[in-house]
This record gives structure tokens, C-alpha cells and sequence, in this order.
């Protein structure tokens, strides 16, 4: 039988590492990200000196599989050479053996040291997708001048929590037959923040129309939003229709 409840009660344990990184990867994203931290930043890979890199906690989601760095830990650097430029991959290293049995750890990958433009190394290929016996995932980039080492460089992913995917603001205005605008609906206090908007606006017709909305034979019958730079949010109306109502989300 291929067809199986996952999360329901089996009588034996059934809920593999498989299932849930297949939900987490359907829902987050099949690539490697970074979560939030509990202080609502994003962490980010620090040089404690010329050959530890210090990794803080981190929460990661790579490839459906969750990941954790629950203590700050350092990763060992090589040191630089005189007169050559090298950049080093500081990595989450997945490994599966013979038994299935998943770990992951913190690994450096070392550049090649030369002359002119440092080059990232060669990140092996391998998918926990597809099984793969060891995947690396860079987190962040050492670039090394010399013998000094630069300021990391963050590469992977960041991904906001859903709350931030899913702020909005609804607006609401109505029943004041208004026409010829532009009319205040409301204010916003982050303009800058604004991701889209989207509305409805119901006209004396008694028909319903999307925002914005511009008559195909008729400019001047139309109905749109514009945000002020200080947030005031501004329905503009034509002085051809007259609008009874209606509703504008807006998506931070």
C-alpha cells in the first residue's frame, strides 16, 4: 500500500524523517534557508580572529530537513598566504549512512589560494532530495586577503516568517457616493514596507469591480489607489463614476 496517513495513529512509529522533510520542503521550499531569530534578526557568521570563524545559533531549514545550531560554535580557518587571495565556504554539512541514519555538522570547504580574484570552491554535489550520501550547504563566505581574513559573507537564504508574508491591513470605505476624487481611506505607518495591494470597490451601478480598475473605452472612469509618501492611503476616483464602496489589503 503507497497511500498513508502520516500523522495519524499507526499503532507503531511510522513518521519518518522522509515524511516530514517532504511537508517542510512542500510548504517552505526545496532550498536551504535561514530562519529568524528569537530576537526577530537574522544571524550571521562572525570572525572571532584570524582562524576561527564563530557561528552563532542558527536555526536552518535545508532541503525539508531542520537544523539546528543551538550553542555558538567556531569553525577552524587556514591561514592565508602572503600575496594570494582565498575564499572558504563555512558549510552545513549533511551526511545519511549505509543505515539511513542522518547527522549534520559545521564544515569549512577551502578555496584555492591565488593571485588575482578569489573564487568560491567547488560545492560537491549531492541532494537529500535524492538521497545523497553527504550534501553540503554554504552558509557564508570567508574572504581571505592575504593572510587576513575578511568579513563573512551570508549566502544562504533568508526566509521571514509567516506572520511577516502575511501582515496586511484592510480599508474600508463606503456609502458616500463619492466621485472625482482623490479621497483618504485610511494611513499606513510603513509605507516603505508595502508589498502589494489589492481591492474591490462597488459603483453606483450596483456592479463590483477589481482596484484598480479602468474603463476599456472610458478613462475617466476609474478607480485606483495611490499611498502618499507620509502613508495616507488615497482612493482616486474618476469624474466619470461614483463609488458606493468597497474594500483595498494591503501586504507588508
Amino acid at each position: 500500500m503507497t497511500t498513508t496517513l502520516i500523522t495519524g495513529k499507526g499503532g507503531t512509529p511510522h513518521i519518518t524523517s522522509g515524511d516530514m522533510g517532504a511537508m517542510q520542503a512542500g510548504i517552505i521550499g526545496n532550498g536551504s534557508y535561514l530562519l529568524q531569530g528569537s530576537d526577530g534578526t537574522f544571524p550571521t557568521v562572525t570572525m572571532q580572529d584570524a582562524n576561527h570563524a564563530l557561528i552563532p545559533v542558527l536555526n536552518l531549514v535545508v532541503e525539508g530537513r531542520y537544523a539546528r545550531v543551538t550553542e555558538a560554535e567556531t569553525a577552524t580557518i587556514e591561514s592565508g598566504v602572503s600575496g594570494r587571495n582565498r575564499n572558504d565556504l563555512v558549510c552545513l554539512k549533511y551526511t545519511r549512512n549505509g543505515q539511513n541514519i542522518e547527522t549534520a555538522a559545521i564544515a569549512v570547504l577551502k578555496g584555492t589560494p591565488n593571485t588575482g580574484t578569489a573564487a568560491d570552491p567547488t560545492v560537491p554535489s549531492g541532494s537529500i532530495h535524492s538521497a545523497s550520501g553527504t550534501v553540503w550547504i554554504p552558509i557564508a563566505r570567508i574572504p581571505i586577503s592575504g593572510i587576513t581574513p575578511g568579513t563573512p559573507v551570508m549566502l544562504i537564504k533568508q526566509l521571514p516568517p509567516m506572520s511577516k508574508l502575511w501582515d496586511s491591513v484592510t480599508l474600508t470605505f463606503g456609502n458616500s457616493n463619492v466621485s472625482g476624487g482623490p479621497y483618504p481611506i485610511g494611513r499606513v505607518s510603513n509605507p516603505n514596507a508595502i508589498k502589494s495591494l489589492n481591492g474591490r470597490a462597488t459603483l453606483s451601478s450596483g456592479t463590483t469591480v477589481a482596484i484598480p480598475f479602468i474603463h476599456p473605452s472610458y478613462l475617466q472612469r476609474s478607480v485606483q489607489v495611490s499611498i502618499a509618501p507620509d502613508g495616507t492611503v488615497n482612493l482616486l476616483v474618476g469624474p466619470e463614476v461614483v463609488v458606493t464602496g468597497g474594500i483595498v489589503e494591503i501586504h507588508f
